[in-house]
């Protein structure tokens, strides 16, 4: 499913004296099969673009197309369309509620999926828990609550997928994680996209997670998009980064250092590409610093 938005604008609190605009003209298209970053700071406009991909927040100006889905018709068809466009929001472990994995997970496939029956209930309730992770056998039946805070944040996944989604959005999906939970979560993350959903969108405020993740990326600033391309094309603005009071990845800042010691490294600003590059740099490959590839 492309997603492609057209002069976007959002008020909140229109007509009152608290109104403030949040979206002011958005123009974005982010291609099917793609793992795209939304980067920005508070208040520049992430969080309210992202919700209208599935209608969360109704679109009241400009032009949103989610696939074969208009948000701008009145009969646009929604509860399908929240049903191919899930959205996991932060800290998704918290707001579990039912008293088993089992109902948990199914949920979303009850209001989904009218009429379903309890056989394909449970065998999609099966694939999803697989697909994160967890063996239905072992969680099925325990209260949520009961799990770690890892399996938790699977879980609540799980629910969200369960519905075959064709775009998964995650907000913040790495918060609050350890280096090892976020290595974890973010291999989940591209395995779901290789087998489950087409186009997986995440919002993040750590540069690196973009850097390392993503096909390409939009950074949002005062309620527009102010750059969009791959992290390679956009960490290298660092200045401008800078003063939209954003921050690089600790590989651009290396690169940087390098560049101002008359060593120029060309990378996609991922660990592994520029560990290489610094390494070719160091032994001379390539024809020298300016060269080196």
């Amino acid at each position: 499913m492309q997603i492609v938005a057209k002069g976007l604008t959002y008020v909140y609190n229109p007509k009152s004296p608290f109104a403030t605009q949040a979206l002011k003209g958005v123009d974005l298209t982010i291609e099917e099969g793609e793992f795209f970053g939304i980067i920005g700071h508070t208040g520049s406009g992430k969080s309210t673009f992202v919700q209208h991909l599935n209608a969360l927040v109704r679109l009241t100006g400009g032009q949103l197309r989610v696939g074969e889905y208009d948000l701008s018709e009145k009969k646009c068809k929604l509860l399908e369309l929240r049903s191919k466009v899930g959205m996991v929001f932060q800290y998704p472990e918290y707001q579990l509620f039912a008293e088993t994995v089992y109902k948990d997970v199914a949920f979303g496939l009850k209001n989904f999926r009218k009429g379903i029956s309890e056989e394909e209930m449970q065998a999609a309730v099966r694939e999803a828990l697989a697909v994160v992770g967890l063996s239905y056998d072992e969680v099925a039946e325990r209260s949520p609550f009961e799990l770690s805070g890892g399996q938790r944040r699977r879980v609540a996944i799980a629910g969200v997928i369960v519905t075959k989604p064709e775009v998964l959005i995650l907000d913040e999906p790495a918060a609050g994680l350890d280096p090892l939970g976020k290595k974890e979560l973010m291999d989940l993350l591209h395995s779901i996209h290789g087998q489950w959903c087409k186009t997986i969108v995440i919002v993040s405020h750590d540069m690196d997670e973009i850097a390392e993740n993503c096909t390409r990326a939009a950074v949002f600033s005062e309620g527009k998009v102010a750059l969009c391309g791959t992290p390679q094309e956009i960490f290298a603005q660092g200045e401008r980064l800078a003063a939209m009071g954003l921050d690089v990845p600790v590989t651009a800042k290396c690169a940087q250092i390098l560049q101002r010691h008359g060593f120029s490294v060309r990378t996609d600003f991922t660990c592994t590409d520029f560990v290489q590059k610094v390494l070719a740099l160091y032994r001379g490959e390539g024809g020298g610093a300016e060269d080196a590839q």
